[in-house]
Parts: C-alpha cells; structure tokens; sequence
C-alpha cells in the first residue's frame, strides 16, 4: 500500500528474506506537511531524519537513524540511545540510555533501561524487559517475553514507609556472554553470568550462573547437558 501524498518518494530495501515483500516506499513531504507511513512493523536503516536532527529526538548522532514520522506513527520511543550501523526496530519499543550494537534486532513490545549495553548481531524477541544494569555481548539470542532483574531483595518502600528512590538500593548487575541463547519466558536473577554459548530453556528461572557451552532448564534452572 502506498501513502497518499504528492511528495517526492525515497525507495528504502526492506531486509532480505522476508518473502519477498516489496520494497517499502516512504514519502518525504515537504517542511510543515505531514505524511502517512505505510502499515510496517519494521524500522529500516539509513533513514535520515527530515527537519528535525537526532539530539532533538533525544539520542545522539549514530549510525542507524529513523525519521521522525517513523518513530511516531510506529510507537517508538528512543531517548539518548546510541545506536550502531543497520539496527532494527520494531513498534512500541521503549528505549532509553542504553547502547544497540551493530546489526541487531529488537523486537515489538520491548523495554531497554538505561545503562544496558547490547552487543552486535542479537536478536531481542517481542515483549522482553531488559533492566539497568544488564549487558548482552554478541550475537545472543533473547527469546519472547524473557525478564531480567536487578535487585536481589527489591522493596516498594524504606523501613520509615518512604517510598523507595534510586538512591535506597543498588543495582546488581547481569551479563549474557557471546553466542549465548536464553528461551522464552526465562527468568534470569540478579547478579548471574549466563556463559558463553550457554542456552536456558524456555521458562526457566535461572539463579546462579551458567556454565559456558552448557544446557540449563527448569525452576530453578539445572545441567540437562553440554551443547
């Protein structure tokens, strides 16, 4: 389908393998008109912003930039986000203070707190929540709906009944080594190292760390196996 407006188009490729879909056109209207973006979950690359420059979007220059119109009419909402070169994002994700390396996927529904760095190549499937204090190094699967957490013993209030700052506790943090997968709706505990080529099996709750290369499953995550 192809927006109404006798604006000049700029033919942006959509990304190989998707069946074959055509590419997506996108109208670029002139200063003060508006556009209406065709119906496309995906964000594509090397889309320069029109009329407006990336730090008034609220993240710094980078390699990957998105037009305004396309944040908007896709519920995207990046704040002082460093991007790398050809990242992907689809609709709804909420994104603030962290870095996206090169190449990587983020899918809908996805939330990225600051001070979250994830590596190149990854994939971060639909309704994940990735807290403070997490880092994902290359190329790591992150299934759907999987949950990171930051604090070991977290409370609404303090001891007086004051209602809990940023300043009242400390981040615990969690790193996902290179090549590792993590399955859908795993849970993974503040302070854990999941290794190197690890996979954690759908629905697990990981307590401890993960051995590099190795198979962890269940409540509380256990060994099934070496990769």
């Amino acid at each position: 389908q192809t927006p109404t407006t006798t604006a000049p188009r700029t033919r942006i490729e959509r990304p190989a393998g998707r069946g074959g879909l055509p590419p997506l056109l996108l109208h670029r209207p002139k200063a003060g008109g508006k556009t209406r973006l065709p119906d496309c979950p995906i964000v594509t690359c090397s889309i320069q912003p029109q009329n407006s420059s990336s730090k008034a979007l609220g993240f710094e220059m980078s390699l990957t930039e998105f037009t305004p119109e396309f944040l908007r009419e896709n519920h995207i909402r990046l704040n002082d986000v460093k991007l790398g070169a050809d990242v992907k994002i689809y609709s709804f994700v909420n994104a603030y203070g962290c870095e996206i390396g090169d190449e990587t996927r983020v899918g809908a529904f996805v939330e990225i707190q600051k001070n979250v760095k994830i590596g190149k190549r990854c994939k971060v499937s639909s309704h994940s929540f990735l807290c403070e204090g997490v880092t994902v190094e290359d190329n790591v699967f992150i299934g759907h709906g999987v949950m990171f957490t930051n604090d070991k013993y977290p409370r609404a209030t303090n001891p007086d009944g004051s209602a809990q700052l940023e300043a009242d506790w400390a981040v615990v943090p969690i790193t996902v080594k290179k090549g590792a997968s993590i399955g859908s709706n795993a849970t993974i505990l503040a302070g854990v190292t999941i290794g190197e080529g690890a996979i954690v099996g759908a629905g697990s709750v990981v307590t401890k760390d993960v051995v590099a290369n190795t198979v962890v499953a269940g409540v509380p995550a256990r060994f099934v196996r070496p990769v």
